[in-house]
């Protein structure tokens, strides 16, 4: 086979990259004419920084043939090495590396240093660029113009994007199960500082309101067996994502998050989108949040459906449950979102799953799953303790509306012991329904609650 030939194997190597959502990027390893390892890129993927494709296809080979020195080698890559990949290259003894585009940014074999030249250095590696550049560059070249155009049809006008935020691209969310509903934005709230968060809005605008509130790690799409139900009953639906969850905007430091902050967005949204006649339906966050939400402006209320939370004062002790999920989420922290919830609803479909790490496509995405358990206010001076305290006095005291209370039985971390408790606070509220199948995310056993929901809350 000629360097052509191999190359173009590199070239498939890439184009799996690219389906994965990597950059284009593929390497194969050769050694007396024997193809002995192949690598990709999966640095977004993988999480890690040292993934790129060279590196993938010496670690494959060095660990399956026993030695890390890979002396009469030779590695053909599609982009130019950068200083890592040919500081291994060098380590690991090839005999030589062929590669096709160039790298003017950060190329270590030419084009903005040539590791491969200095003599000082204990080996030497032979180096070919340009074979096949032109399809390899065509490769990086196309990747990169759709990205572009992924990011000016999301960033669109009316909704810019921060420089401190992140955007997780629409293609992420193409072809969602049972999730067909129209995204609508704002990003002209105060609060929102030109951040764009997306709702749903499905329904007549006259009437019942259900405003589903979703917590962490989740999003609107947790609703998605609740909402049809209420939909169906002629009634209107609101379902936002919080911001840094969903298809809102992902700032990229954890420390942009707060209790205060993101109370107040619900707020404003409330107010902007004038909703009347709510039934408040909360879980999780949408509850630590939400539940703080109808003292503001009672007269919009007039239902509430709660799931598997609670209002944390900060002058009660967090439940265990919780406090071992916050422990697991700091060890843990790029935890996989569709594995948590696999484990807990085992009746779920992989693709249903997966949806729920859509939102997530990297790191950088994730300030908010990383922010979220610690801003549980522990203390009597924890940022929304005060806010809480309010509001359970709002709840046993004032609170006029209906209520329906379902709980998850196999939740550990806000199940029916801490629902009874919440129980206790809310004027009127009846027994709870415990559904003995469920867990924490008990929307995912929804519509069974929902019909239940209509029947109680919305004549």
């Amino acid at each position: 086979m000629s360097d052509a030939d191999y190359m173009q194997l590199a070239l498939a190597q890439a184009r799996q990259a690219a389906e994965a959502g990597e950059v284009p990027v593929g390497a194969v390893l050769v050694r007396h004419g024997q193809v002995i390892a192949t690598g990709c890129n999966k640095p977004i993927n993988g999480h890690d920084p040292t993934a790129h494709a060279e590196m993938q296809a010496l670690r494959s080979a060095a660990q399956a043939g026993g030695n890390y020195r890979l002396d009469e080698c030779e590695l053909f890559v599609t982009l130019e090495p950068c200083a890592m990949c040919a500081g291994a290259m060098l380590h690991a003894r090839l005999k030589r590396v062929v590669f096709g585009a160039p790298d003017p940014k950060t190329g270590a074999a030419g084009s903005v240093i040539d590791l491969f030249a200095h003599p000082q250095l204990n080996h030497q590696t032979q180096v070919q660029g340009g074979v096949l550049a032109g399809e390899c560059g065509a490769m990086l070249q196309d990747f990169f113009q759709q990205r572009r155009s992924e990011q000016r049809q999301e960033t669109k006008l009316n909704h810019p994007l921060r420089d401190d935020a992140l955007r997780t691209p629409d293609s992420a969310f193409a072809g969602l199960p049972d999730y067909p509903w129209t995204p609508r934005y704002l990003s002209d709230l105060p609060s929102l500082a030109g951040l764009r968060m997306h709702y749903l809005d499905e329904g007549p605008r006259e009437g019942l309101t259900w405003l589903c509130l979703h917590g962490n790690p989740a999003w609107s799409y947790l609703y998605r067996k609740m909402i049809p139900v209420f939909l169906a009953a002629g009634h209107r639906v609101v379902a936002p994502d919080l911001i840094g969850f969903g298809k809102s905007d992902k700032p990229k430091k954890d420390s942009f998050h707060s209790f205060t902050g993101h109370r107040q967005n619900l707020l404003e949204l409330v107010e902007r989108l004038d909703l009347k006649n709510i039934v408040l339906v909360v879980q999780d966050w949408g509850g630590l949040l939400g539940l703080t939400l109808p003292m503001a402006a009672p007269e919009r209320y007039r239902g509430l459906l709660v799931m598997n939370t609670t209002l944390a004062t900060g002058d009660v002790p967090l439940s265990p449950g919780f406090l071992a999920w916050r422990e697991m989420c700091a060890k843990n922290p790029e935890f996989d979102v569709a594995r948590l919830f696999a484990r807990g609803n085992p009746q779920m479909r992989a693709e249903e799953c997966a949806a729920y790490n859509a939102p997530f496509p990297d790191r950088g995405h994730r300030a908010a799953l990383r922010a979220f358990p610690a801003m549980v206010p522990e203390a009597e001076k924890s940022d929304g303790a005060a806010i809480s305290r309010e509001a359970r006095s709002f709840w046993r005291e004032r609170w006029q509306g209906r209520t329906l209370m379902a709980v998850g039985a196999q939740d550990p971390v806000l199940g029916l012991p801490v629902m009874l408790q919440l129980q206790a606070m809310i004027r009127g509220c009846p027994e709870p329904l415990v559904l003995p199948q469920a867990g924490h995310f008990v929307q995912e056993h929804g519509e069974s609650i929902a019909r239940q929901a209509v029947r109680s809350l919305g004549g």
